[in-house]
């Protein structure tokens, strides 16, 4: 098992798959493209869920406090975000101060987008049941009753035990993990 899933952690969890009509290999390429020019690339993402400022950064914050790297686990599943692939412009970590994002990041498509950098391919199995989600409005709910649905998305804590009975559900393959960096998360706008 991988040192990643130890109890304790704090890890985002994030389905990924085609977005802004482009392949999910396509967007592995050009964001391990721009880790190397730029130093971080933005992982975009939308959705009602993980915030960037209310949920993902005191999340994030907390558990850099407590000494840990925070890494972003995505699943690999189909998916078919027919979105326009329109570049954001600038992006925000507090909503009020506004960047340009440098030229060599492209995130397309979003209206958030995870700061990050050592994107690689490592395949794991999560065990949702022995995780809760560690913020936002179902702070302390089972990761493995939370995510399902419409919900593809969760800043999660790892447990020293079960949280929940394992359900049909309760484990999720990983494919690509990165590290979360500085900001953590931001709002984009065009």
């Amino acid at each position: 098992m991988t040192d990643i899933v130890r109890p304790g952690a704090g890890i985002v969890f994030m389905k990924v798959g085609k977005h802004a009509q482009e392949s999910l290999e396509d967007i592995i390429k050009r964001k391990r493209r721009e880790i190397e020019e730029a130093g971080y690339a933005l992982w975009g993402y939308g959705g009602g869920t993980c915030h960037p400022l209310s949920t993902v950064q005191p999340f994030a914050r907390a558990f850099e406090r407590k000494g840990h790297v925070i890494y972003l686990c995505m699943q690999p599943m189909d998916s078919s975000h027919s979105a326009d692939p329109e570049r954001a412009a600038e992006s925000s970590a507090d909503g009020l101060h506004w960047q340009a994002i440098p030229p060599a990041i492209n995130v397309l498509g979003s209206r958030y987008a995870l700061a990050i950098r050592d994107l690689r391919r490592e395949e794991f199995d999560l065990p949702l049941e022995q995780t809760r989600v560690a913020s936002g409005l179902s702070r302390g709910r089972a990761g493995s009753s939370y995510i399902g649905g419409r919900v593809d998305k969760a800043c999660l804590e790892i447990a020293e035990t079960e949280v929940e009975q394992p359900n049909e559900h309760a484990h999720v393959q990983i494919g690509l993990v990165a590290k979360l960096v500085e900001p953590y998360a931001v709002l984009l706008r065009k």
